[in-house]
């Protein structure tokens, strides 16, 4: 499991339960986001481009070869496994137990679809990253992510 610290500040506003899943604003720098897509784009297997369940100038981060479970995409794909925004944020599913820390250290929320039974509860909004500190984060649940999505299930 991530040793999460506490995201300083208050949390972005959002559009809460509301779809499109919008972060409102502390968005980030243009070097922070293209730090985070370089990130994105090193991980193996790991292919983006326009999302295919999301606005399409969001970038999808999807799979050669998904191997996870069903809960580990957003769906109706059967390989995007998250995607970055333009304003930094990004809409991933998450491994469950990482769900509850990421909310109570104030790093993201719920995506209100996830509240419908035909959509995995795994997915969240990961706040966008403000700096290098917070970068580091949003790489490390990204990876948590992707490592939920290549592992094969039994």
């Amino acid at each position: 499991m991530l040793e999460l610290p506490t995201r300083s500040g208050p949390r972005p506003v959002t559009t809460g339960r509301e779809v499109p899943h919008d972060q409102l604003d502390q968005f980030s720098p243009p070097a922070i986001r293209a730090a985070l897509v370089q990130e994105a784009d090193s991980l193996p297997g790991v292919f983006t481009g326009p999302s295919q369940v999301s606005e399409p100038s969001s970038l999808a981060l999807r799979l050669h070869e998904p191997r996870g479970p069903w809960e580990a995409f957003l769906h109706p794909s059967r390989d995007e496994f998250g995607h970055i925004h333009r304003a930094g944020f990004m809409h991933l599913t998450v491994p469950p137990p990482l769900m509850a820390e990421l909310a109570e250290r104030g790093w993201a929320e719920r995506h209100p679809i996830s509240l419908r039974a035909e959509w995995p509860d795994t997915i969240v909004m990961l706040y966008a990253p403000r700096d290098e500190a917070e970068l580091a984060v949003a790489v490390a649940v990204l990876r948590a992510s992707w490592q939920q999505a290549t592992t094969e299930t039994e």
